[in-house]
């Protein structure tokens, strides 16, 4: 008698079943939050000007030193027009000196509150600009976000009727699941007594050919033995080396700082010079750490980042740009409500990341200045890293290969003229390089 085998498929046309179901349960799903969760048409604000045209003008001339909602360098601007006459508003804004001059008592009394900060005139703004920076300034304060979506779900009739046609659908579906294995169960079972009726053969159990074990067959392989062996040593060899030389080599360390500070947005997207916070990497050996003073300059105008900003760090790196400048305000014991100091400081203790160890000498002033080498050459990078690490291995042999391989710039580089200028005659007008100059000398680097 022929022998037939059969090969019941059930549990995988279940688990299609299952991806098939819950697949279009995820596209309804996706339908329906689309349906739900669409955002409201933008509130216009109410009075005569064009709050969009208001909003670039806003932020070319005004948002230096007033926000919206929040005050700052001046008052927080939101429904101003409310708290003042408009042609009050026309004359301060486009010259306020004149209006406090004039003995103006609202003037007088606005210029006293603020410490007797001097505004900017604005004598190019005509009154229909004032009209919608005015508009802008009367847009409705956002609700947040949750307050926004709890309002969206629930307080319409249309996501109530989505929302129990969902339940229904939801039902349906699974009910037709289980259907689906209570049928496969069935088949399953009148296909296995079908075949125990007819004498095929289902279930087999395979001879097992007994066999020599082969640590037995490689321990009697005397060549098989000693390559072996040959090859462990080596290999050994290997990476015991590489593990030795790679003592004291940090490279792509990256520490956690106490406060998240972006190269990514510092320096990429806002293209902020590196030298501008590291400014002693012009003059000194070390680059320095800058001081928080210098972060002050911006931040005591930037107390929050950007909508799209914010959730770009939330969504992609896990971290709140917002609580981030909280902490340097912390630090610094500046009090963004009343726009002063509060002389209550708190140290930051960074972690530094680029450390060389004390035989070797490196000074980042010979380098940035008179070698004129960008900063991405040993830091890489730095405008695309969101987390700061370092970038080269800052080893003996990379710094040589750097020495022999770049070229010294003699065309605009007078710092070294006199002997640029020997040194290129004796090497026939060839290109030179820092080795040329002594740069592989001991002494250079070790004292």
């Amino acid at each position: 008698m022929i022998k037939r085998k059969l090969h019941f498929s059930a549990w995988q046309f279940i688990l299609a079943s299952v991806f098939v179901t819950f697949s279009t349960l995820s596209v309804y799903g996706q339908d329906a939050a689309t349906n739900d969760g669409e955002p409201a048409a933008p509130v216009e604000a109410s009075g005569s000007g064009n709050a969009a045209a208001g909003e670039a003008l806003f932020k070319a001339n005004c948002a230096s030193c007033h926000k919206l909602y929040k005050k700052a360098v001046g008052p927080a601007l939101h429904e101003v027009s409310q708290k003042y006459d408009r042609e009050w508003l026309y004359s301060w804004i486009t010259n306020s000196a004149a209006l406090i001059a004039s003995g103006d008592a609202q003037a007088v009394a606005v210029y006293n509150e603020y410490n007797q900060t001097a505004m900017n005139a604005f004598p190019q703004l005509s009154n229909t600009d004032i009209d919608n920076i005015l508009a802008y300034t009367d847009t409705p304060k956002p609700a947040p976000a949750a307050a926004v979506a709890g309002a969206v779900g629930g307080g319409q009739a249309t996501g109530a009727t989505d929302n129990s046609l969902n339940s229904i659908v939801l039902a349906a579906l699974a009910l037709i699941l289980v259907l689906l294995v209570a049928l496969l169960f069935v088949v399953n079972s009148t296909l296995k007594r079908f075949a125990d009726a007819n004498g095929i053969q289902t279930d087999f159990e395979e001879e097992k050919e007994v066999r020599r074990p082969i640590w037995k067959a490689f321990a009697e392989n005397q060549f098989l033995v000693l390559v072996s062996a040959v090859f462990l040593l080596l290999a050994s060899a290997y990476f015991a080396y590489g593990a030795l030389m790679s003592v004291g080599v940090d490279q792509g360390y990256a520490p956690v700082q106490p406060i998240h500070y972006s190269h990514r947005i510092h320096a990429g997207t806002n293209q902020i010079e590196c030298k501008y916070c590291h400014s002693s990497a012009r003059e000194s050996k070390h680059s320095g750490i800058p001081s928080l003073n210098v972060c002050m300059n911006c931040h005591k105008s930037v107390g929050e980042v950007a909508d799209a900003t914010y959730q770009e760090g939330i969504n992609e790196y896990g971290v709140d740009y917002n609580k981030e400048i909280q902490k340097l305000y912390a630090a610094t014991g500046w009090d963004s409500d009343e726009q002063a100091f509060t002389g209550e400081t708190q140290p930051v203790r960074w972690v530094r990341i680029h450390n060389l160890p004390d035989l070797a000498y490196f000074n980042h002033a010979q380098h940035v200045t008179a070698g004129n080498i960008a900063c991405q050459q040993c830091h890489g990078p730095v405008e695309e890293m969101e987390v700061m690490y370092q970038y080269s291995p800052l080893t003996m042999g990379w710094c040589i290969n750097c020495h022999r391989e770049t070229n010294v710039d003699l065309a605009n580089n007078g710092y070294y003229e006199k002997i640029h200028e020997e040194l290129s005659k004796q090497r026939g007008g060839k290109q030179l390089t820092i080795a040329d100059l002594g740069g592989l000398e001991c002494g250079k680097c070790h004292y």
